[in-house]
């Protein structure tokens, strides 16, 4: 199946570089460029694509309002936002994650990690490596909540069986279904059947919000290194 990936970013050389180096992959094409968020927001609605593209700073409307509203609009419950920064050191990259966004890649990434990261936010997992990313992510969330919505309370776990829980705390540490299983002695099956029944229970879309809300309910607690 092919994935459909929309662009958007307000420099016209970076769409450009993006479209030949998606649109020479046989498994992925380039469905529609946006040079702002409101213009991303409206050809999300459009093409339908599978994952976007998405320049955090843009004129207008930036990537952070134009990810939240794809991310709150119940038709595209399937489309996948990848933010791209410059700065990977960004507050905006956890208001990005809160907003619904499935991770985020540096602009400075090899182009064999821009493909890798298409395709595993196609395929429904969250951009949450390396370590250091998971660090930057549970350091911001430690400063608090700066998009003026009330914290999530630990409450809302209380739908959560016990190995739910341990899942999903070995989710906020960025480790893979295998992984998992091994760390706790069942099988891969097992632990993406526990995944997506938190994912149900919380309402996240994907394993980036099931670790956001793991830090935000004081489930797990950032390190501080």
């Amino acid at each position: 199946m092919t994935i459909r990936v929309l662009l958007a970013d307000d420099q016209a050389l970076l769409r450009s570089a993006f479209r030949v180096l998606v649109d020479s992959e046989p498994d992925m094409e380039v469905v529609g460029e946006a040079s702002d968020g409101a213009q991303a927001v409206l050809l999300a609605r459009e093409r339908r694509p599978d994952v976007v593209l998405m320049d955090i700073r843009m004129p207008g409307t930036d990537g952070l309002a134009a990810t939240r509203l794809i991310s709150e609009d119940a038709e595209l419950a399937e489309v996948r936002v990848v933010i791209l920064t410059t700065f990977e050191v960004d507050d905006y990259v956890v208001q990005s994650l809160r907003a619904g966004a499935s991770g985020f890649l540096g602009k400075g990434s090899e182009p064999e990690e821009l493909l890798s990261a298409i395709r595993i936010a196609a395929g429904g997992d969250a951009l949450l490596s390396p370590a250091a990313t998971k660090g930057l992510i549970a350091r911001f969330l430690a400063q608090g909540d700066d998009d003026g919505r009330a914290p999530l309370g630990a409450e809302r776990l209380d739908a959560l069986t016990g190995r739910e829980r341990e899942v999903l705390v070995q989710v906020a540490g960025g480790h893979s279904n295998d992984e998992i299983a091994e760390r706790l002695a069942v099988s891969p099956l097992t632990v993406k059947t526990h995944v997506n029944r938190a994912m149900a229970k919380l309402g996240a879309r994907d394993r980036a919000q099931l670790v956001v809300i793991a830090y935000e309910s004081g489930l797990v607690r950032p390190r501080v290194d």
